[in-house]
């Protein structure tokens, strides 16, 4: 339903079920009722999302602005990569209606596993394997070493978006996704300067060094 002329169609379903999704909560909201607000006939409306589940994830897909794959990103620099990702936000025009649905959103995902299943599936897996697909790249190209722990590497550079938007109070200014990705190229690239060892002579005390210096 989403091409040629029934793409309006597909987007006035979407719209519908968004508003009536925030204003009556998720249980509550019919498919008959989104079909009366759409002006799309209920027919139409099974005849692309078979259930009301899978209409509620394409309507979180649009508004994380995730209803498209991720596209890949490879400018050469790979600190630059992966702070593209991390950055990357959903449409402002949804912000108000993201955080308005997002808390039953997850709620309703915790009584309803299958549905929780396909949300992870659908919208944390496509970012994560971005980041995987870089840093495997980085280490391809000997940038980052062979032994990262890829898990620990994601939990890394996806940890402080989390914290930032649990605790935004509390988060400094700036962009959170491009500090998480300079810290994580700093820490683990191959790249870094070895620190240089004080020589001996150097690590002598002053005292000692004046003392060294032959009188005329």
């Amino acid at each position: 339903m989403a091409r040629g002329r029934s793409r309006e169609a597909h987007e006035r379903v979407l719209r519908a079920a968004l508003d009536l999704f925030g204003e009556r909560g998720i249980d509550a909201t019919s498919m008959d009722a989104i079909a009366q607000i759409s002006g799309i006939s209920k027919a139409t409306i099974y005849n692309h999302w078979a259930n009301k589940e899978l209409l509620l994830l394409d309507v979180m897909l649009m508004v994380n602005g995730l209803d498209r794959d991720p596209e890949d990103v490879d400018s050469g620099d790979l600190c630059r990569d992966l702070a593209t990702v991390l950055s990357r936000r959903p449409p402002d025009e949804f912000d108000a209606a993201r955080d308005r649905l997002m808390p039953a959103m997850m709620a309703y995902s915790a009584f309803h596993r299958e549905f929780g299943q396909a949300w992870r599936r659908r919208v944390m897996e496509p970012p994560r394997a971005l980041l995987k697909r870089i840093l495997r790249r980085g280490i391809e190209r000997k940038l980052l070493p062979e032994t990262l722990d890829m898990e620990g590497a994601l939990a890394l550079l996806l940890g402080p978006l989390i914290y930032a938007k649990v605790f935004p109070e509390g988060t400094a200014a700036g962009d959170t996704g491009t500090k998480a990705a300079e810290s994580f190229w700093r820490a683990h690239r191959l790249d870094q300067a070895s620190p240089k060892r004080v020589s001996k002579q150097a690590r002598r005390s002053p005292v000692n060094s004046r003392q060294s210096i032959r009188r005329p």
